[in-house]
């Protein structure tokens, strides 16, 4: 059973952000969907790592924020914060349905 390095990485990504916005900004908002989004994405990754089947809470939260930061990074034109997490969140989409399609050759 392998540690899921990356989604741990991604989680502490997305809530280091909201922290960051908080901190800079005095953005609530951003503190608290940086650690909502944070927290779901940490326990997507812990049940990954449990059960390399169970992507669900990583993939709906991956795929949340891209939709999410994708239209603010698209209205602003601004990379930071909304096109790195847009971008990462993205990639990790994209990890997880190949971690999907691996899944069903593997039957």
């Amino acid at each position: 059973m392998a540690v899921d390095w990356l989604g741990f990485g991604y989680a502490a990504l997305v809530a280091s952000g909201g922290v960051i916005g908080y901190a800079k900004a005095g953005s609530v908002p951003s503190l608290a969907a940086g650690l909502l989004f944070g927290s779901l994405a940490g326990l997507g990754a812990y049940q990954l790592s449990q059960n390399p089947n169970n992507v669900w809470i990583s993939l709906i939260t991956s795929g949340t924020l891209t939709a999410v930061m994708g239209t603010r990074f698209y209205n602003s034109g601004k990379f930071m914060p909304a096109g790195l997490i847009a971008g990462v969140s993205l990639l990790m989409v994209g990890r997880l349905a190949l971690k999907m399609v691996e899944k069903t050759h593997d039957k």
